[in-house]
């Protein structure tokens, strides 16, 4: 699930960003107002996570616009304001939920969770993903093929889960960076073929259909195939 951070405070703005990549979110960070309305207004999002007080402009103003132009993604304002006004405004305006600053992290996870199961969002409903004998139960966060538990860090996980939505696609190695890693892709580095690498020992070794694909020159697909059946697998890095 990608979610969308605007916050000026550098620091906090990592800490959240980090911990919620850690419990396999895909974060956007910005920093100021305009560049977070700009992905707002051109990306889509399971979640917004919005700063009040941004140096720009205020947080419940872009809200305030994002609700006008007729979207309905949740929004959770983030504020260090505990004026019961402000928390009424915040809602009145087209906010969520709102959590005041300093918070636990846990709470903000709560939270988070909580909006995408009241939003009814296909991403959070639909909780399980099946594929062959495959199953990843996104809010249990547990991956089996078949009867055997696979455990998986949470970038695997991560990574898992985004080949499984996107089945059948080729995906390329920029796409993958971005995606999962929120990095640029550097042809110098081979950190994406590592990982699928180890990805593909925990849920393809020792079954007769192989999940995860290299398409040469190209990039990777998830696609349930019997072994030696339209694969280039055999030139994937060790």
């Amino acid at each position: 699930m990608k979610v969308l951070l605007v916050e000026d405070e550098q620091k906090l703005g990592e800490y959240i960003k980090k911990g919620l990549t850690e419990a396999g979110f895909i974060v956007d960070h910005y920093m100021t107002g305009l560049d977070g309305y700009h992905a707002l207004m051109t990306e889509e999002f399971s979640v917004v996570l919005m700063d009040v007080m941004l140096p720009d402009v205020s947080g419940f103003e872009l809200i305030q616009r994002y609700r006008a132009a007729g979207k309905h993604t949740p929004v959770l304002f983030l504020t260090a304001k505990d004026d019961l006004s402000d928390r009424i405004k915040g809602i009145e305006i087209g906010g969520d939920d709102y959590l005041t600053k300093p918070f636990a992290f846990a709470e903000l996870i709560v939270r988070i969770k909580s909006l995408l199961r009241r939003a009814n969002q296909s991403d959070y409903k639909s909780t399980v993903i099946h594929t062959a004998d495959l199953k990843m139960d996104i809010a249990k966060r547990t991956v089996y093929r078949g009867d055997a538990l696979i455990k998986l860090t949470a970038k695997e996980f991560a990574l898992l889960q985004f080949f499984l939505e996107r089945q059948g696609e080729v995906l390329p190695r920029t796409v993958i960076a971005s995606q999962v890693w929120d990095i640029n892709f550097d042809s110098d580095t081979n950190v994406i073929d590592v990982a699928i690498r180890r990805l593909r020992i925990k849920i393809d070794d020792g079954f007769d259909t192989k999940l995860i694909h290299t398409v040469r020159g190209m990039g990777y697909r998830l696609e349930p195939l019997a072994v030696g059946v339209g694969d280039d697998d055999k030139d994937d890095p060790k």
